[in-house]
């Protein structure tokens, strides 16, 4: 991390360093001011750059011809206002052209101003079409801008043309791992790293990987790395805390995400960490809070809606509770689970005649093939997908989804995507809107080409959908077999492949798939516990399955499933059978979501 002093502070230190430079006789130079700026810069030592190109300039060095290079000192230190005098009048040296459009480029773009970050970035073509680098801002100008399958001809580009180029190499990765997987981007990071093994950002891309393929000590190794170069780096310590929670150790993740910094205050992802740790330990209204703040900023994160629905479950704010969740009937695109709490919230309230609805429709979907992504992409930690101006009309496209009226959702995702043919969330939209018209190969064909793109778990688990409504189960098998090999934390998918391997009669595969997910966060999950002893009784292990399914009772006593099959398994046993039938009863008086 580069440190970013305050303008005030840094401002008397420059004009210290070059008073001092001018006082004192300096010893002879290896190299001439310029290039020592210039090397500076490449090491990404904007203050020594500007302390330099400062000195040149006192020295009597005119204005335009380090105009580009203080340009992006000011850059490297985040000093946006500053930059943009140096920048901002594109009054630059003759040879410099390339890199002050490239730097003005790099500022706008910063700022948001994305149409004036393409003109800037046009005009730096000119003077230099085969920098890679010029081509990897490029891309990820296009990425922001919803056109990413023109993104991802960038970073081929560049590629070719910096086979050797660290930040070339890197971008390609970011592409890859989101189009093709974890394990495909490995190579281009460490290509890149052969590089610049000391490259801060690139060690972090890489560390982050790993950790999501479930090669914690490799990864542990790399964010030390990280830490040794820069011993405050925040997305180190982040990662690192993201391991710790995933193994269970939760107060050495806070610990971790508290010394992280602006990850774990500001950066969503470090949010969402914090209150996955605060759920674990049980301090339920501090997770709501974060998370009531998070949906503020992501209100179609179907992911943050349901841990704080949740939150507010385990903390007995039910009223709280119904009001945000249950205030209408349940929609066609309401996941099960938060149908199910918000039904059980009404239960315990007192109020049967709403809950029944919620816990109807949590049954209804839990069967069902077909499953809508009602929100939008999930957190992105990169912070790359920014579609500009695609808010309104994915609110709207989903809205109709969720009404059932499937032919304008249709007509409206396919204007988004007539309006953003580049983007993978517009085609993902428009296959969401044909699936929920009941035409799952259109929508199979969107996805995959999204898919191409930006394969994210979101989007794979309604390409499984697509393939189960098209008859096509050893594909939906396949592809949840390459998301779980890829990510060995996405439950979710172990949960479905699971499934589907005991609906096929194969439950040792699903007692095994279903250990996995236990072992990854679920232990606590009243269903998957359930699932995981009925695979063992199927299996022929009544010994283990017994107490397994007591366990999953315990777990939630409401719970319909599990207490129909603990009383299905005691009843094998005569000496228990007046235990099974009282379980038996209690079941079938249960709502059917519960």
């Amino acid at each position: 991390m580069i440190f970013r002093p305050d303008h005030v502070l840094k401002t008397v230190l420059v004009g210290l360093l070059v008073a001092g430079s001018t006082a004192c006789s300096a010893p002879e130079q290896s190299a001439p001011p310029a290039e020592m700026a210039r090397q500076a810069l490449s090491a990404g030592d904007g203050l020594g750059a500007e302390v330099i190109l400062r000195q040149m300039l006192a020295d009597g060095t005119p204005r335009r011809d380090v105009a580009a290079f203080l340009g992006q000192a000011e850059l490297q230190q985040g000093a946006l206002r500053e930059a943009r005098k140096w920048l901002g009048g594109a009054d630059f040296a003759a040879a410099d052209q390339a890199r002050g459009f490239h730097m003005l480029g790099r500022l706008e773009m910063a700022e948001g101003r994305l149409p004036q970050a393409g003109q800037a970035f046009d005009n730096a073509l000119k003077f230099s079409p085969d920098d890679p680098e010029l081509w990897v801002d490029i891309g990820r100008l296009r990425y922001r801008g919803g056109e990413q399958a023109q993104a991802v001809e960038a970073s081929l580009h560049a590629a070719r043309l910096g086979p050797k180029n660290a930040a070339a190499l890197q971008f390609r990765g970011q592409l890859v791992r989101d189009a093709q997987g974890m394990q495909a981007s490995i190579p281009w990071f460490e290509a890149a790293l052969e590089v610049t093994p000391d490259d801060v950002a690139l060690l972090g891309d890489y560390a982050a990987t790993l950790g999501e393929m479930g090669h914690a000590r490799t990864a542990l190794e790399r964010t030390r790395q990280m830490l040794a170069l820069a011993p405050r780096n925040g997305r180190a310590l982040y990662i690192q805390a993201v391991i710790a929670a995933r193994a269970g150790k939760f107060d050495l993740a806070r610990n971790l995400l508290a010394r992280s910094g602006d990850y774990g205050r500001q950066m969503p992802a470090g949010m969402l960490l914090s209150a996955i740790i605060d759920l674990e330990n049980g301090n339920f209204a501090s997770a709501a809070q974060t998370l009531d703040l998070l949906q503020a900023q992501q209100p179609g994160n179907t992911r943050i809606r349901n841990l704080l629905a949740r939150s507010l479950s385990l903390g007995g704010n039910h009223r709280e509770l119904v009001h945000r969740f249950g205030s209408t009937q349940p929609h066609q695109s309401m996941p099960p689970y938060l149908a199910t709490l918000v039904g059980r919230s009404y239960e315990i309230l007192g109020d049967r005649e709403n809950a029944a609805p919620f816990l109807d429709h949590a049954a209804l979907r839990a069967n069902s093939a077909l499953g809508l992504l009602e929100g939008g992409p999930d957190t992105d930690p990169d912070g790359m997908s920014d579609l500009a101006n695609a808010a309104d009309a994915v609110l709207r496209v989903r809205t109709l989804i969720s009404e059932g009226r499937s032919q304008a959702a249709i007509e409206g995702a396919s204007d988004m995507l007539l309006r953003n043919p580049g983007s993978a969330d517009a085609m993902g939209l428009a296959g969401d809107a044909y699936l929920s018209a009941n035409q799952p190969a259109r929508a199979l064909e969107l996805y995959q080409q999204a898919g191409r793109i930006r394969q994210l778990w979101p989007l794979g688990r309604r390409m499984v959908h697509a393939h189960i409504a098209l008859g096509r189960d050893e594909d939906a098998l396949h592809l949840l077999q390459r998301a779980l090999l890829d990510q060995p934390s996405n439950t979710e998918a172990a949960v479905m492949l699971a499934g589907m391997e005991a609906a096929r009669g194969d439950y040792s595969r699903a007692q095994m798939v279903l250990g996995h997910a236990l072992l990854h966060g679920r232990s606590r999950d009243p269903d998957v516990m359930s699932s995981w002893a009925w695979a063992m009784a199927q299996n022929g292990d009544g010994q283990s399955a017994g107490p397994a399914m007591m366990a999953a009772y315990r777990l939630q006593r409401m719970n319909r499933v599990s207490t129909a099959r603990l009383g299905q398994l005691l009843a094998a046993d005569p000496r228990q059978s007046q235990q099974a039938r009282a379980l038996l009863n209690k079941a079938a008086k249960l709502p059917t979501g519960s």
